[in-house]
C-alpha cells in the first residue's frame, strides 16, 4: 500500500455476543470511521431462525451475504474510511458452515449458498484490517444476557461452542490480509479506559504497518 492510499476497510469479527456493535461503536467514535453495523431489528429472518433454525437458516444466510454483499461493495465504492460490523467471511466460513455440520441447513441448500458466496468473492476485496474479538462461552452468554434480546435467549450452548472453535480455526488460518485478535476474557474495553487504550495502540501500529 501506498502512502497516498487510503485505509478504506475496518472490519470487526466476533462470536454472538463478542462484543462487535459495541467496538465498532467505540473505534468509529475514537477515529472519527463511518460504523456500518448489523442491523438485527430490522432482519426479517432472525426472529424465525431462533425459533426453527432447520427452517429458516438457508433464507437468513442468503440475507446476511446479499447485505454485506452490497455494504462491501459500498465501502470500496465511497471515499470514507468504514469500520464494519462482521464479515462476509464469517457468514462463509463460520456460520453456514457450522449450520451444515449441526444437520440445520440441507447439503442442497449449503452447496447453493457456497456456490453463490465463491461468485461474490471473486468481485470483492478483504478488508484492509479484521479485528477478531475471541471470547469463551462464559463470557459470550454473560454478554448476551446483558443485552437481553428477547430472540437471542434461546440460543444453545452448543451453537456457541462450536461457532467458538470454527472462529478459532478460521482466524488461525486467514490469510487474504491482516488479522489481530484480542481475547475479550482479558480486555473489557466497554468499561475499562485503559483495555480500550491497549486496543486503540495495537490498530494505531497495525495501521501504520499498512503503509
Amino acid at each position: 500500500m501506498s502512502a497516498k492510499t487510503q485505509i478504506k476497510h475496518i472490519a470487526i469479527a466476533g462470536n454472538i455476543g463478542s462484543g462487535k456493535t459495541t467496538l465498532t461503536s467505540l473505534l468509529a467514535k475514537h477515529y472519527k470511521w463511518t460504523p456500518h453495523f448489523e442491523d438485527a431489528d430490522d432482519n426479517p429472518y432472525l426472529n424465525d431462525f431462533y425459533e426453527d433454525m432447520q427452517r429458516w437458516s438457508f433464507n437468513l444466510q442468503v440475507y446476511f451475504l446479499n447485505t454485506r454483499f452490497n455494504q462491501i461493495l459500498q465501502i470500496r465504492q465511497g471515499k470514507k474510511t468504514v469500520v464494519q460490523d462482521r464479515t462476509i467471511y464469517e457468514d462463509a466460513y463460520i456460520f453456514a458452515p457450522n449450520l451444515y455440520a449441526m444437520g440445520l441447513m440441507s447439503k442442497r441448500d449449503f452447496d447453493n449458498y457456497l456456490s453463490l458466496f465463491q461468485l461474490m468473492e471473486q468481485l470483492i476485496q478483504p478488508p484492509d484490517l479484521i479485528i477478531y474479538l475471541k471470547a469463551s462461552v462464559p463470557t459470550l452468554v454473560q454478554q448476551i444476557q446483558k443485552r437481553g434480546r428477547e430472540y437471542e435467549s434461546s440460543i444453545r450452548l452448543d451453537y456457541l461452542k462450536k461457532l467458538n472453535e470454527r472462529y478459532d480455526n478460521w482466524a488461525s488460518s486467514y490469510n487474504m490480509g491482516k488479522l489481530i485478535t484480542f481475547d475479550i476474557d482479558e480486555y473489557n474495553f466497554l468499561e475499562k479506559k485503559e483495555d480500550f487504550s491497549k486496543i486503540v495502540k495495537r490498530i494505531d501500529s497495525e495501521i501504520s504497518g499498512l503503509f
